[in-house]
């Protein structure tokens, strides 16, 4: 009633949006304004609330670098000194208390300055953050270390984490992970005496494994070329489970003893399929994580190096092909990174495989 007799004498009333294009910013939800206020009289107008809304991201940038730089509340006189324009701290006091309110700020303490929250982090990561081009010292680096031939793709996704962490300074991992759909192209076996053989197992995508395997009953190692001939027959290009019904339909047809050594080998190739299924991690510069001042505290440093070390299979990895990801704070989903912010991103490794380099920090 008191808006609609104020407004009648001066015009109807007009949402925000029918007012000012740009969404209102500190109207403490009070969603009406009239003609007479906003335009005639200039109590809030669009340009400033569009200098209110740069001011306040400019606070929010300034209030993250600093954290980011010292581990620090920061304060509104700092603040104020970095602004472009002279304003006075009592106005970024006022601002920072409407950021606090609106849940981008925090302060850890009464007469402390603040610090930014996770959406505060969220603001910043995804509106307000310099993107920082890689340096040609550091180009350089990754693509030496890339151009090397390595003989095992383990090898090659272990050498990123390690590139990464020392780049950043920060733990760092990375994953390799699965190749679905993989067979074995071709089995040879060799006979070192009566009850040793070596198994060799190459599959369909060039890995090559071998084992020196034993059997509880002795056999003629002249026959072992024969048993050879049958596992490329019936066993290569075969899933797991497919191998294991073929090896159950053999049992009655094959001497005891050679019916030993076929279920040794095909139960060697099924793990190696099993291990190809499955994603590698690989993780480096966990002793890191001493070095940054929210983990001064050992207990807490020790909880996430062990998670870090022996629980490195729940580190994130996204499930969808988004090239880069970052989890703040809250955003993680396992409770010992829930004060850390995780950036992750994905790459090609080639034959079909897709590779993530992951870094663990402070959530500033």
């Amino acid at each position: 009633d008191f808006f609609d007799k104020l407004s009648r004498p001066f015009g109807r009333l007009f949402t925000c949006s029918q007012i000012i294009k740009t969404p209102a910013i500190d109207n403490r939800d009070a969603g009406w304004y009239t003609a007479f206020s906003t335009r005639r009289y200039g109590v809030l107008n669009e340009e400033d609330i569009m200098a209110l809304s740069r001011r306040k991201k400019q606070i929010m940038k300034i209030v993250v670098d600093s954290y980011i730089n010292t581990a620090e509340p920061v304060g509104s006189k700092a603040i104020a000194d970095q602004l472009p324009e002279k304003v006075s701290s009592a106005t970024v006091r006022k601002d920072l208390a409407d950021l606090s309110d609106m849940g981008y700020l925090e302060q850890p303490h009464t007469s402390a300055g603040r610090i930014p929250s996770a959406k505060g982090y969220r603001l910043y990561v995804n509106e307000l953050m310099e993107r920082r081009e890689v340096s040609e010292a550091e180009a350089e680096e990754i693509n030496e270390t890339l151009q090397d031939k390595m003989s095992a793709a383990g090898s090659m996704i272990s050498q990123a984490g390690q590139m990464a962490s020392s780049i950043v300074d920060y733990p760092a991992y990375a994953v390799a992970e699965g190749k679905s759909g993989v067979t074995v192209k071709r089995f040879e076996l060799l006979g070192v005496d009566d009850t040793s053989f070596i198994t060799v197992v190459m599959t369909d995508d060039s890995r090559v494994k071998s084992q020196l395997q034993r059997s509880p009953l002795a056999f003629d190692r002249a026959r072992l070329t024969d048993l050879s001939a049958l596992l490329n027959t019936h066993f290569t290009k075969q899933s797991r489970e497919e191998m294991s019904a073929k090896l159950m339909g053999l049992s009655d047809q094959i001497a005891p003893e050679l019916f030993l050594v076929l279920s040794a080998t095909v139960g060697y190739a099924a793990e190696i399929l099993e291990e190809t299924a499955k994603k590698d991690v690989f993780t480096t510069g966990a002793s890191q994580i001493l070095k940054m001042p929210e983990y001064r505290d050992l207990d807490k440093a020790h909880d996430l190096m062990t998670f870090f070390v022996d629980n490195k299979e729940n580190l994130p990895v996204p499930e969808d092909d988004t090239p880069l990801k970052i989890l703040i704070g809250p955003e993680n989903v396992n409770e010992a990174l829930r004060d850390t912010s995780v950036v992750v991103a994905s790459y090609d490794i080639g034959d079909g495989m897709r590779g993530l380099v992951g870094v663990v920090g402070p959530t500033r």
